[in-house]
C-alpha cells in the first residue's frame, strides 16, 4: 500500500513504506487461538447446564469470549495496521494510531547518522531496531522495522545522494570532486 501521493510535496517519492513487523502479531494470534478454544470449551459445557442457566451461561461466555478477543488480538491488530514507517526522496515519516493520531517528519537533511539493532530473535524474524540521530536532543527509536538493514542503508543512502545537503538550493553544484584536505589542487602542485 504506498502512501498517499496527495500529501507529498512535489517531486516527493516513496522509497520505502512498511509497517512494523508481523512479529508484533503473534502473541495476539497465540491469545485468540486461547480465547477461541477456550470459549468453545466453556461453551460445550454451558449446554449442559439446566434451563435458564444454560443460555445465560453461553451468553456470559460469548460476551467474556468477545471482549478478550477485542482487547487481546483486534486492538494490537488494528494499532499494527494503522502504524506506518515511510522513506520518501525527502524526508523520514512514522504515523501511528487510530483514535488519537501521532506522528513525526523528519527532513533527510537534518538526519545525522542511522544505526540499526537487532538480537537474536530479530535476526530470526528479519527485523529489528532503527536508531535515528538527527537535530533533536534525543535519539529517535523505531521498533520492529521489517528488512532493518536494507532500511539502514536506504536511508543512508537518501541522507547522502541529497543534491542539496552542503549546497544552497538553485546554486550550481560543483562538478569537480574537492582536494583531500591539506593536498594542494592538481594545477598548484610544486614539484
Amino acid at each position: 500500500m504506498a502512501y498517499p501521493d496527495d500529501l507529498l510535496s512535489e517531486n516527493e517519492h516513496v522509497v520505502v513504506h512498511s509497517h512494523p513487523h508481523f512479529k508484533m502479531l503473534i502473541f495476539p494470534f497465540l491469545a485468540l487461538i486461547v480465547t477461541l478454544g477456550v470459549g468453545i470449551w466453556l461453551g460445550i459445557l454451558a449446554k449442559d447446564a439446566t434451563a435458564p442457566w444454560d443460555l445465560i451461561s453461553l451468553i456470559a461466555v460469548g460476551v467474556v469470549g468477545l471482549g478478550l478477543v477485542v482487547w487481546l488480538f483486534l486492538a494490537p491488530f488494528v494499532r499494527w495496521r494503522t502504524t506506518h514507517f515511510i522513506v520518501t526522496t525527502d524526508r523520514l515519516i512514522a504515523r501511528e494510531g487510530v483514535l488519537k493520531r501521532t506522528g513525526i517528519d523528519i527532513p533527510l537533511s537534518r538526519i545525522n547518522s542511522v544505526q540499526f539493532e537487532h538480537g537474536l530473535l530479530d535476526r530470526v524474524f528479519g527485523c529489528g531496531t532503527l536508531v535515528i540521530e538527527s537535530a533533536s536532543d534525543e535519539p529517535l527509536k523505531f521498533d520492529d522495522i521489517p528488512k532493518v538493514e536494507r532500511v539502514h542503508t536506504v536511508i543512508y543512502r537518501e541522507v547522502n545522494d541529497n543534491p542539496y545537503d552542503d549546497y544552497a538550493p538553485g546554486t550550481p553544484q560543483q562538478t569537480e570532486p574537492l582536494p583531500p584536505q591539506g593536498r594542494p589542487p592538481r594545477g598548484n602542485r610544486r614539484r
